[in-house]
């Protein structure tokens, strides 16, 4: 099966998650090999049966015919049995293996890739994509070898009854090459059309998932099923024309066999008639020539499995090759003090021109409060992800503790950082393991409880059936927003960095609650950096400052009482929310 250099470097590329089980793989390799030599033998068999049986009646020839025929069927039984279990164990080895690579890649993945890809696109590729390679990875390589192999088998048994009509016969392997060749660029085609509408299919469907009582609330049914039907439609179409050239491969190369077998026949007739060959010669040849479509029949067919799974190859090695988080930093830290400065900050997302931070300086010392305000989309949330690095700034610098965080490893920084977003993460999994996360999972009990307390969490968690053994569901959504909160702010409270970034944390809270947690807040901010972003303004008028920014540009800076007197920005937005 001719391959282009690309398709060659996929697929050495592919073989190398296939080394590890070899021995299996061997097995099948082997099994396919007896399988190879047996099919001439069968044709081979048919000589001494027509002519020692039939036409002779040799006694010991219609014994032992027999006898071999039972033996030659058994055997390739339990080849083609051996060959079957032994791809299947490899073929899904290699996919678990993909998706174990794969699943670890987009963990160490910066957050512009997520930016730029849907869930919907994501979830395909482990899906979808990566089970399409299960053929080309084992498959493929054992089909190619095995109907090689017949098909020189039965060439030299052809060659060795009547070289003359078998160099016949091998004039149709061009036209076949040249068939092979027009269909493989259209199937490689489709086959990325498919995986793309795949991901179209999984993007509505998690969409829908997640958006379903907005659907409901709004009346949105038919407008997501006219969507799902246009991705699921386009899917179709593209399966279509990918079955429509992978089909037509058979029939064709069926016909040019056909040709020359037809040929053949003409021209063994002439021969048999002037007794050039005999029956038995004859029906051998012609058995093996039959035998011909069969592995051709394959090839061709492999040459299907061979593009879906190369093209799967290009999505899944795509997401394998992505740039993870640069992680250049040497420094590691200990516990900081939790001075922050931003030093002349630039920043802009990718694919975007305008700025999103524009030259931002502020000095914050360790142990003091500081509050963000101003309008949606002013750059607040941008400040909160860059201090982790979860974005990279595009000029300028951030300090902690007077070193740059470029210069210091992600694990060590993140590690003396707390989060708490707007957007509540919560697994499907049980309030202690939701509240004890990652490397807190051995915090001991009194420390989870302590956590729980000081978020006042512990009220709603002991109410519960399991109480801390409680499955919160998916995304939390068992517990209300209030109470999902509060588990956030709990893990952020357990892990105890020396940095606590809350970004709009009290915004799903009722009144009772957000007074609850400006009481833990009070309590817990003793000796800890607090950067406070929030829309409510009630929330932070004990910041210790407040820092105005509007458009990406910092306005105004000071206490409540001083802003509020300034009648500046800040009082603006004040009088607004508190209708003064």
């Amino acid at each position: 099966m001719p391959m282009t250099g690309n398709d060659a470097r996929l697929y050495k590329r592919l073989l190398l998650y296939v080394k590890p089980y070899w021995r299996t793989f061997l097995i099948a390799i082997v099994s396919m090999l007896v399988l190879a030599i047996s099919d001439p033998a069968i044709p081979a068999l048919i000589k001494p049966m027509l002519d020692g049986a039939f036409i002779e009646k040799d006694p010991a020839t219609m014994k032992w015919v027999p006898v071999l025929f039972v033996v030659l069927f058994a055997v390739r039984g339990f080849a083609a049995y051996a060959n079957g279990v032994a791809l299947f164990w490899v073929s899904n080895k290699v996919v678990m293996d993909l998706r174990q690579e794969m699943f670890v890649r987009i963990l160490s993945l910066p957050s512009s890739y997520y930016d730029d890809h849907s869930s919907g696109s994501l979830l395909s590729k482990f899906t979808f994509d990566v089970t399409q390679i299960k053929e080309a990875a084992t498959n493929a390589i054992t089909t190619i070898v095995r109907d090689s192999l017949s098909i020189v088998g039965l060439l030299g048994w052809m060659f060795y009854i009547d070289w003359k009509l078998t160099l016949v016969a091998m004039v149709s392997a061009p036209f076949i090459a040249i068939v092979i060749l027009i269909i493989r660029k259209r199937l490689r085609k489709m086959s990325r059309k498919v995986q793309g509408s795949m991901a179209d299919i999984n993007h509505v469907l998690v969409e829908c998932i997640n958006g379903h009582k907005l659907v409901k609330l709004y009346d949105g049914k038919e407008q997501e099923i006219r969507r799902f039907q246009e991705v699921t439609n386009a899917n179709r179409r593209y399966s279509m024309k990918f079955a429509m050239a992978a089909v037509a491969s058979s029939p064709m190369i069926q016909l040019i066999t056909a040709i020359a077998l037809a040929i053949i026949i003409y021209i063994a007739i002439q021969n048999a008639s002037v007794d050039k060959i005999e029956v038995g010669e004859f029906t051998s040849f012609f058995a093996a020539m039959a035998m011909l479509l069969n592995p051709l029949k394959r090839l061709a067919r492999v040459n299907e499995h061979l593009q879906k799974g190369l093209a799967a190859c290009e999505s899944v090695f795509a997401l394998l090759d992505h740039l993870v988080e640069p992680d250049v930093g040497k420094q590691t830290l200990e516990r900081v003090k939790g001075e922050i400065e931003f030093c002349n900050v630039n920043f802009s997302y990718d694919g975007n021109d305008q700025k999103a931070l524009n030259n931002v300086s502020m000095h914050i010392k360790p142990g003091e409060t500081i509050a963000l305000v101003g309008a949606s989309g002013s750059g607040k949330s941008t400040i909160a992800n860059l201090v982790p690095s979860f974005y990279s700034v595009t000029e300028g610098k951030i300090l902690l503790d007077g070193k740059d965080i470029k210069d210091i490893s992600l694990q060590s920084l993140r590690q003396n950082i707390a989060l708490v977003s707007q957007d509540i993460v919560l697994f499907n999994d049980t309030v202690r393991n939701n509240i004890a996360y990652g490397n807190m999972s051995g915090s001991s009990e009194e420390s989870i409880i302590a956590a729980a307390r000081a978020a006042h969490a512990l009220e709603f968690i002991e109410d519960l059936h399991d109480g801390f053994d409680t499955i919160v569901g998916e995304k939390g959504l068992k517990l209300s927003g209030g109470q999902r909160q509060r588990l956030a702010i709990a893990r952020a409270l357990l892990k105890d960095a020396p940095v606590l970034i809350m970004d709009e944390a009290t915004s799903s809270l009722d009144t009772h609650s957000e007074r609850q947690i400006q009481m833990a807040l009070d309590e817990v901010k003793e000796g800890r950096t607090c950067l406070i972003i929030a829309h409510r303004l009630s929330t932070i008028e004990k910041a210790d400052r407040i820092i105005v920014i509007d458009n990406g540009i910092i306005v105004e800076t000071g206490t409540h009482a001083e802003l509020i007197k300034k009648d500046g920005a800040y009082a603006r937005l004040h009088q607004l929310q508190f209708n003064i």
